[in-house]
């Protein structure tokens, strides 16, 4: 199977065509089905409904989606009541979006769910805001947008019933998906003709997306009654899955050598092109293992063997003996693909033929592996800070829906002047470099999309064929929703212009006004992101660099703890491996952030690039050690061992605290060793490159302890 047919599988097979689907089948039987009886107007207020409920149905914790989705019905329906009747007076309509504006935004203290939850409220105040109601339409309307909300729900849960075990299964399958996109970025390092730095600046925005992509599945694995309380074969199999794929992971992020002395040595000799082929072909099988995972028909297909190729690279390294000098970190990254040949192996297996064996999940510790997000009033009130950016956040969305308002009354233009409210809240996000590119987004995916929909409507007369291209624009606006932004806006505008003409209005007239609006909109959004209060990246960049620190500070003093023959456990170990991971993913995309806004808002741009780089290389180092420490019996080393990591430890502390005066310095020392190194075992042949890696870890820390003085100074 080639990469554009897995591509396709992973869609068709994936949560985001599955979401789609749900949403788009939920909306559009309200209003078929009443269609029929004459009843169009009150089946699109349910389906108006049903969308509302659809944003705050993210994947996640079965418990947490039911009270979304419970949250969002509730919200919906009193909005919907206190909008009809706001409308009536203009001014008490504007206080009203004021308000909810900023309340609805501020629930964004709560996590991403409760976000969407604000989200859903906004969505039903804007489309019920233009209805001329009466007070018992009011109500009447606010009923119907509470049965849509509740069928919606309904069929979601009912799904869930049915499938419970699919949405763990797409996040996994997605997530072994972004770690084989990583692999392959991993195999361009062996590749003399690509650019180092443009390969660490692809490889750390695709670690920002792995780590996104698996806490999701501990979210559905480890926050879910079925997957750990229940002993299941399918639970089991989806659990142990997981833990060997960050297993895995963490060997393709070990793997990590210093590639431009690798290139200048070995880089005329041919066998970095086999070692880029390798990796290549290894991912390619990691991305099969994925899919087989999500796809709904078992995805049957012989795995490959590998020992041919590592044979033939062996011999490659054999060859070349000493006349390239020593061969010994290629017979490394020998090794390394090798165990990981055996682990995808492994992981082929337990899919071909699961363990129906009980096993027993509690040695995994899951819920420590976990957050948990508190819903109390003291986090709201603790956020009503001009230092909190969901404060600022929830301000600028008040204030520029306000003046969004206010323009379109004073505009005497067009009968959607909602769609403006509606662009200024979807394209209005927290941080200036989202919003610009929304904006960029919404715009361009209109323009792209309005002529798609003039087309069709110009030079397509059969309302048949209008009304199947209608449901597929719908199904690829709600796939695309959660996953590509522009893609979901380029279908939305020509399913949004069918539609009107369905209902007799100019698709002429609603193109040009849609384009008007949404340029309007984002204008707004724009001009609110960049003048009320605004956070910029650079001011706020002192948390991750202190996070990522600390992370790297506790992986050292485990390395540290294993260098002095006293043992740690799995569990600790992989909980510090987990906070450099999550760390590192929140520089990274706090940095991507950042070069994303103007350049005079940018501040050491260049430096905090490369703090990112080197504690990736630090973390990868420390984790090729450890890992391969923890295989080993316990034995107590040479005190010249230990040297380099102490003072790593100590150079890292001490940077750590000259971020941050507050923090208190961790401590270096081991308790209940002895680092005389009286009795440590004398240092074998292989110790030449192991202490290599230790000297040059301490030489990493040291870098980036400079880079932490020049990022103090300018």
């Amino acid at each position: 199977m080639n990469r554009r047919t897995r591509q396709v599988n992973y869609f068709l097979s994936g949560q985001y065509f599955s979401y789609g689907l749900r949403t788009t089948v939920s909306i559009l039987l309200p209003a078929l089905v009443l269609a029929q009886f004459g009843q169009l107007v009150p089946g699109m207020a349910m389906s108006m409904g049903a969308l509302s409920v659809s944003l705050s149905d993210a994947p996640g914790p079965i418990q947490h989606r039911r009270n979304g989705m419970a949250a969002t019905v509730l919200l919906g329906f009193l909005v919907a009541i206190v909008t009809g009747f706001a409308r009536m007076n203009d001014y008490t309509l504007g206080l009203e979006i004021l308000l909810f504006g900023f309340l609805f935004s501020m629930l964004a203290v709560f996590g991403t769910r409760a976000t969407s939850v604000g989200t859903a409220a906004i969505l039903i105040m804007i489309l019920t805001l233009d209805r001329p109601l009466n007070p018992v339409g009011v109500l009447r309307e606010a009923g119907l947008i509470l049965a849509g909300s509740v069928w919606y729900s309904a069929i979601s849960l009912l799904v869930s019933q049915l499938q419970p075990y699919r949405p763990a299964q797409q996040a996994l399958g997605l997530c072994i998906h972004e770690i084989a996109k990583f692999m392959g970025i991993k195999a361009d390092f062996y590749n003399t003709a690509t650019e180092l730095d443009t390969d660490y600046r692809r490889l750390v925005t695709q670690q920002v997306t792995v780590s996104e992509k698996q806490d999701e599945v501990r979210d559905l694995l480890f926050k879910n009654r079925q997957f750990v309380a229940e002993s299941t074969t399918t639970s089991r199999l989806l659990v142990l899955t997981f833990v060997d794929v960050v297993d895995l992971y963490e060997q393709i992020v070990t793997m990590y050598y210093d590639y431009a002395a690798i290139r200048e040595r070995f880089g005329q000799t041919g066998v970095l092109d086999t070692i880029a082929r390798l990796i290549r072909r290894l991912s390619t099988e990691l991305d099969h293992i994925g899919l087989a995972i999500q796809a709904v028909v078992p995805h049957r297909r012989k795995s490959i063997d590998f020992t041919e190729a590592l044979n033939k690279l062996k011999g490659e390294i054999d060859l070349l003996g000493d006349q390239e000098g020593s061969t010994l970190v290629l017979k490394k990254i020998l090794v390394s693909l090798r165990n990981i040949s055996q682990r995808l192996a492994t992981m082929q297996a337990h899919i071909a033929e699961p363990d129906t064996n009980p096993t027993s999940l509690d040695d995994l510790q899951y819920g420590r592996f976990v957050s948990h997000q508190a819903i109390d009033l003291q986090s709201l009130r603790n956020n009503l800070t001009l230092a909190s950016s969901v404060f600022r956040h929830s301000v600028r969305v008040a204030l520029a829906m306000l003046l969004g308002y206010v323009v379109t009354q004073l505009l005497d233009y067009g009968h959607h002047s909602y769609w403006v409210l509606l662009t200024i809240s979807v394209i209005l996000k927290p941080a200036f470099s989202l919003t610009k590119q929304r904006n960029f987004e919404r715009i361009i995916g209109t323009f792209a999309g309005g002529l798609i929909g003039l087309a069709i409507l110009t030079f397509i007369p059969n309302k048949t064929t209008h009304f199947v291209l209608m449901v597929l624009f719908m199904l690829g606006t709600y796939s695309a929703q959660r996953v590509n932004y522009i893609i979901m806006v380029i279908c939305l505008t020509p399913y949004i212009l069918i539609l009107f003409n369905f209902l007799g209005i100019s698709y002429f007239g609603a193109a040009e006004e849609r384009l008007f609006d949404t340029i309007l909109g984002g204008i707004i959004a724009f001009t609110a992101s960049y003048l009320i209060f605004p956070r910029w990246e650079s001011e706020q960049l002192s948390k991750p660099l202190r996070d990522i620190l600390v992370a790297n500070v506790r992986y050292l003093q485990m390395l540290l703890t294993v260098l002095s023959g006293k043992p740690i456990s799995v569990v600790d170990y992989k909980l510090a491996r987990k906070e450099v991971y999550v760390t590192s993913a929140n520089l990274s995309a706090a940095f991507e952030r950042m070069v994303s806004e103007p350049k005079h808002k940018q501040r050491n741009e260049r430096l905090v690039y490369n703090f990112v780089v080197l504690n990736h290389i630090l973390s990868a180092n420390v984790a090729t050690v450890t890992s391969t420490l923890l295989t080993d019996e316990p034995r107590s080393y040479a005190p010249a061992l230990l040297r380099p990591i102490k003072r790593a430890l100590f150079t890292l502390s001490e940077s750590l605290r000259r971020l941050d005066d507050t923090i208190e310095k961790p401590s270096i020392e081991v308790s209940g060793t002895t680092l005389s190194g009286v009795d440590a075992p004398p240092a074998t042949a292989d110790d030449r490159l192991f202490i290599e890696q230790l000297n040059f870890i301490q030489q990493v820390s040291g870098d980036i302890s400079k880079l932490v003085d020049q990022l103090k100074t300018s």
